[in-house]
């Protein structure tokens, strides 16, 4: 997502750095190119109007048109104003001083409720809280059973009752956790394909009965300007805190996430970035203006690193470095945590777009490649992983029968790693050896 909008962006903005001073004119004809590129990526027409008139105002400053550096001058104003636009600071999740703490979710049918509530209930454990699921979907078949499903992927249970009765079905939750000390209860809503008063009344009344902390809108990324219409319709008729934007991991132009702010009049809390329950993170609007504009996420890559970093396994990677004894087996755990991290693409996308990394997210990736790699190493045997000098050429020929890839690629495997252990050898005795200990010591 926002691929087009961060391209059209960047390029803008480039152009802009290049000029020796900015008259009205570049400004004029800069903003225009902004704004066509905002509404093609489905941004709002009203947001597109304000955003504009409000990076003009504060770029028509004579500091500004005088400067030195008035390019740079803009970007600055460029991104402060996406920031503000999304939310200028993370907004956390209100928590009720008595337990448990009710969350709703509610949304449109099809806007991954249940699996959102999955993601979220493991994201709770993970900051040390006891959730508890429930489900007031008694409408649409299977409902029921598939967050019995989700609740298994997560190890978080599901409270259910024989009460078809929406509000006596979350009243009996509320019960059940305060007597057996859950601390977080979370409501999974009926959805409709549509908003209506049925649904809106229903959710007023869970709203009357169970006082939650939070009310959050689940929002599908990939339907546009459709999710932000129904998030304003949503706000205006029930008392929504918050939004957790699905799918932003799509190939949608990123429209909602730009709008669905301003027009909703709520914050976004959360994102969905892929399919697996731990692809959930908390929004920093900092952070994706930063994103679109090239400039990189690298917190967040820093994050997801140090979640799946393993002290022990760190230092022991040290070790072997230093004596210059990086194998296979090693190489094959380093592919696997590169892969715990998310997609390539992901990656790429939260590095910044300048020096040697610049254009590096035009690279074709194949993400097959790791996993075909990972056939190849699982082909080999504990001896050939420990000392590669062993594959000669009948063992790389029953490598690719073993692995089902060809010859050539075991060989362009070898000389990756090869590579790979030379690189890590001469930096082993300088700043990765401290990286390395720093990385596995934040845990």
């Amino acid at each position: 997502m926002f691929e087009g909008l961060s391209d059209r962006l960047q390029a803008i903005l480039r152009d802009l750095k290049g000029e020796g001073r900015i008259s009205e004119r570049h400004l004029d004809d800069a903003l225009r190119e902004i704004r066509l590129a905002l509404l093609e990526a489905d941004v709002s027409f009203r947001v597109v109007k304000q955003f504009i008139a409000r990076v003009r105002e504060k770029a028509l400053g004579q500091d500004v048109l005088k400067s030195l550096t008035p390019g740079q001058q803009i970007v600055k104003i460029v991104r402060d104003e996406l920031i503000e636009l999304l939310g200028t600071e993370p907004s956390k999740l209100e928590f009720s001083k008595v337990s448990p703490s009710v969350i709703l979710l509610v949304g449109l049918q099809g806007s991954g409720k249940t699996t959102t509530a999955g993601k979220l209930a493991r994201w709770l454990v993970k900051n040390g809280r006891r959730p508890l699921l429930v489900s007031t979907d008694v409408y649409r078949p299977a409902a029921l059973n598939q967050l019995q499903v989700v609740g298994r992927a997560v190890e978080v249970p599901v409270f259910d009752t024989t009460s078809r009765d929406v509000v006596e079905r979350a009243r009996q939750a509320v019960r059940h956790s305060r007597n057996t000390g859950f601390d977080t209860l979370l409501v999974d809503t009926a959805g409709r394909l549509h908003v209506d008063d049925a649904l809106m009344e229903e959710l007023e009344k869970l709203d009357e009965e169970m006082q939650p902390s939070e009310i959050l809108l689940v929002a599908d990324a990939m339907t546009g300007q459709d999710a932000v219409n129904s998030a304003g319709e949503f706000s205006r008729r029930i008392r929504l805190t918050g939004v957790i934007l699905t799918k932003l991991d799509g190939d949608a132009r990123g429209g909602a996430a730009l709008s669905i702010r301003s027009v909703a009049q709520v914050p976004i809390k959360f994102i969905g970035v892929g399919e697996k329950y731990d692809a959930l993170e908390v929004f920093h609007p900092s952070r994706l203006a930063g994103r679109i504009l090239g400039m990189g996420d690298v917190l967040t890559l820093i994050e997801k690193a140090e979640e799946t970093a393993d002290r022990e396994a760190s230092e022991a990677l040290l070790r072997r470095l230093k004596r210059n004894e990086f194998t296979l087996d090693d190489f094959r755990t380093q592919l696997q945590q590169v892969r715990k991290l998310g997609s390539l693409e992901q990656i790429l996308g939260m590095l910044p777009q300048v020096g040697p990394l610049k254009g590096m997210k035009d690279v074709h990736l194949e993400e097959k490649r790791l996993v075909h790699y990972d056939a190849i190493l699982s082909s080999m045997t504990p001896a050939e992983r420990r000392n590669p000098k062993l594959i000669n050429g009948s063992r790389r020929a029953r490598i690719a029968r073993g692995s089902g890839r060809p010859v050539s690629e075991v060989n362009q495997l070898l000389r990756e790693f090869q590579q790979a252990r030379k690189m890590l050898h001469n930096l082993g005795n300088g700043k990765l050896s401290r990286k390395l200990l720093q990385l596995g010591r934040r845990r």
